[in-house]
C-alpha cells in the first residue's frame, strides 16, 4: 500500500462494493477467493512452521478463504482439519466450489475438534459479523481461546464486529490478522483492535480504482491523511503570518491547564501565543510563562475588547476555565469573534444544561470551531448519543453540533459534519495522564491558527500526540509532550521552509 496515500477505512458494505465492483469488471469471485485464502496460508506458515492446524469455517465467504487455506496448506505437508460450521453440502456459491476442492479430513465444529490444534485458522465469521454470536458458535470460540493454540483469522477475529469493534460475551482472541484490500473500523477501533494481533492486508487484486465508486469518508489518521493541508513556511514568513494564537486562561488556583495548551500551541507551529488572563492571575501566569504573551481581561466584555486584535486567527477556551455561567459567556464571546476555536473541558460541561445554546452559537460562527470531549463530557453534552462505536457517535455528535468532534480515548476518533472521520491507533498508554487532553486543545489551536483546514488540524494533532508520547517512552506527564513534538516534527520534515 502506498504510504503517500490516505488508507481508507472500509466498511462491511463497501468492501462488498469494492468485491462486486472487481467481479464486475471479469476478475471471478473464485480467483479472489483463491487469493485471499492463499494470502491466509502463508501468514499460517509465517506463524506455525508445521504440523497440525485446525482451520474453523464458517458458512459464508469468509469459511471459502477457509477452505482454500486449508487446502493449499494440505498440498505442503501440514496436517489439516476443517471443522465445519455448515455441513459442505448445504454451502452455496463459490464457498461450496471451494470446499469440493479440500481432500481431507472434515469434522463438525465443536469445542472437541479444537483438542489438538497447534494453530487455528479462523474461518468462522467475516467483517459482516453482526452480534449477538450463535451460542454453538460461541462454545467453539471459547475453546479456541481456551486451548491456547496461536490463531490467524481471516479479515477479523470471530466475535468482533467490523463496522464497529464491537464485541459480545466472548470472541476470539487471534495473533494474526490476514485482511483483504483495505482494514475495517474493526480493525482500528477497541476492544475489537486488541482482538486482532499484527494485522495484514492482502492485495487480492483488486484495484484502488473502485474506491471513487464507493467513496469511502473513514480513514485511518497517519500522515498522508493530512500532509498535504500542513502549513508551509516561506522565507520571509514573520511570526504574525505563522498565526496568532490566543488560549483563555482560568482562575490563579488553576493556571497549569491553560499554560500547558498555550506551551504547546507554540511548539506546534503559531508563530505567537497569547495567554488571556484574568487579572487575579496575572502573576502566577508570569511566574511561568516566557515565549507565551500575557494579556488580561475582564469579564465577557473584557475578552471581546481583547479578541479585536485582527491578527488572532484562533482561541483555545476551556482547560481549567472553570464550569458554569461565567465560561458559558466568555465561549458564546469567542464563537461571535472572526476566530478559529478550540473547545475544551469546562468549555463543553458549561453547557451540559444547554447544549442547544452551544450549537446554536456554533451555527451563527460561520468560522471552524472543534470540541474535544473525552467520553464523560461527550456523555454531558450529547446524553442521548449512547449506541454503536465511537465513530459513529462521533459522526453523530458531528452533525448535531456542526463542529468537528475530536472523541478522545485510545482509539481516539475525528469526524466531521460533512461524514469524514478518521481514526487514530498510535496513542500509548501512558497517554492517560492529567494534562495531556490540555496539550491536544494547544496543538489543535496551534495549527488552526496557522491556517490548516479544521479536520485536518484536529486529525494531524491527534497523530502528532500520539507520536510525542511514543517518542517519549515511559516516565510521561503532559509536561513532557510539548517537548517531544520537535523530534516528531524533525522525522516527518514539518517547519522546513519550501
Amino acid at each position: 500500500m502506498d504510504e503517500t496515500v490516505a488508507e481508507a477505512i472500509l466498511t462491511p458494505q463497501e468492501m462488498s462494493a469494492a468485491d462486486a465492483a472487481t467481479i464486475a469488471a471479469g476478475t471471478p469471485g473464485l480467483v479472489l477467493m483463491e487469493r485471499a485464502g492463499a494470502a491466509v496460508a502463508e501468514a499460517a506458515r509465517r506463524l506455525w512452521r508445521g504440523g497440525s492446524v485446525v482451520v474453523l469455517a464458517g458458512p459464508g465467504n469468509n469459511g471459502g478463504d477457509g477452505w482454500v487455506a486449508a487446502r493449499l496448506l494440505r498440498r505442503d505437508g501440514y496436517r489439516v482439519t476443517v471443522a465445519a460450521f455448515t455441513e459442505r453440502e448445504a454451502l452455496r456459491g463459490d464457498a461450496a466450489a471451494m470446499a469440493a476442492r479440500f481432500g481431507g479430513e472434515i469434522v463438525a465444529a465443536e469445542p472437541d475438534a479444537l483438542r489438538d490444534s497447534g494453530l487455528v485458522i479462523d474461518a468462522l465469521f467475516g467483517a459482516g459479523f453482526r452480534l449477538p454470536m450463535p451460542e454453538r458458535a460461541a462454545q467453539v470460540v471459547a475453546a479456541v481461546n481456551d486451548g491456547g493454540a496461536p490463531v490467524v483469522a481471516v479479515d477479523l477475529p470471530s466475535g468482533v464486529e467490523g463496522a464497529t469493534g464491537s464485541i459480545g460475551e466472548t470472541a476470539i482472541r487471534a495473533q494474526a490478522t490476514v485482511t483483504f484490500f483495505r482494514r475495517k473500523p474493526g480493525h482500528l477501533l477497541l476492544p475489537g483492535r486488541r482482538l486482532c494481533g499484527a494485522v495484514t492486508v492482502a492485495d487480492i487484486g483488486i484495484a484502488a480504482g473502485v474506491l471513487g465508486g464507493i467513496g469511502p469518508a473513514a480513514f485511518h489518521n497517519a500522515p498522508a491523511m493530512w500532509l498535504p493541508a500542513w502549513p508551509r513556511l516561506d522565507a520571509g514568513t514573520h511570526k504574525y503570518q505563522r498565526g496568532h494564537a490566543v488560549v483563555v486562561g482560568g482562575p490563579a488556583s488553576a493556571t497549569g491547564a491553560a499554560r500547558l495548551a498555550a506551551t504547546a500551541a507554540l511548539r506546534i507551529g503559531a508563530g505567537a501565543v497569547s495567554m488571556a488572563s484574568p487579572p487575579d492571575a496575572l502573576a502566577a501566569y508570569a511566574a511561568h510563562l516566557t515565549a507565551v504573551m500575557l494579556r488580561p481581561f475582564d469579564g465577557a466584555s473584557g475578552l471581546a475588547e481583547l479578541l479585536s486584535d485582527a491578527r488572532i486567527r484562533s482561541v483555545v477556551i476551556g482547560p481549567a476555565a472553570g464550569p458554569g455561567p461565567a465560561t458559558a459567556d466568555l465561549v458564546e464571546v469567542v464563537l461571535a469573534r472572526e476566530v478559529a476555536a478550540v473547545l475544551d473541558a469546562d468549555a463543553l460541561t458549561s453547557f451540559a444544561d444547554a447544549p442547544e445554546r452551544l450549537f446554536a452559537a456554533i451555527a451563527r460562527a460561520g468560522r471552524p470551531v472543534a470540541l474535544t470531549p473525552h467520553d464523560g463530557e461527550f456523555a454531558r453534552l450529547f446524553p442521548d448519543i449512547a449506541g454503536g462505536s465511537r465513530l459513529d457517535r462521533a459522526r453523530a455528535a458531528a452533525v448535531r453540533s456542526g463542529a468537528i468532534i475530536v472523541s478522545k480515548g485510545a482509539d481516539t476518533v475525528v469526524a466531521a459534519p460533512d461524514g469524514r472521520a478518521t481514526i487514530a491507533d498510535n496513542a500509548p498508554p501512558t497517554l492517560a495522564t492529567a494534562g495531556s487532553g490540555d496539550v491536544l486543545a494547544g496543538m489543535i489551536g496551534g495549527l488552526l491558527a496557522q491556517g490548516m483546514p479544521a479536520f485536518e488540524a484536529a486529525s494531524a494533532a491527534v497523530w502528532l500526540h500520539g507520536e510525542a508520547a511514543r517518542a517519549f517512552g515511559a516516565g510521561l506527564t503532559a509536561d513532557d509532550l510539548p517537548r517531544a513534538l520537535p523530534a516528531v516534527l524533525r522525522a516527518l520534515d514539518l517547519g522546513q521552509s519550501r
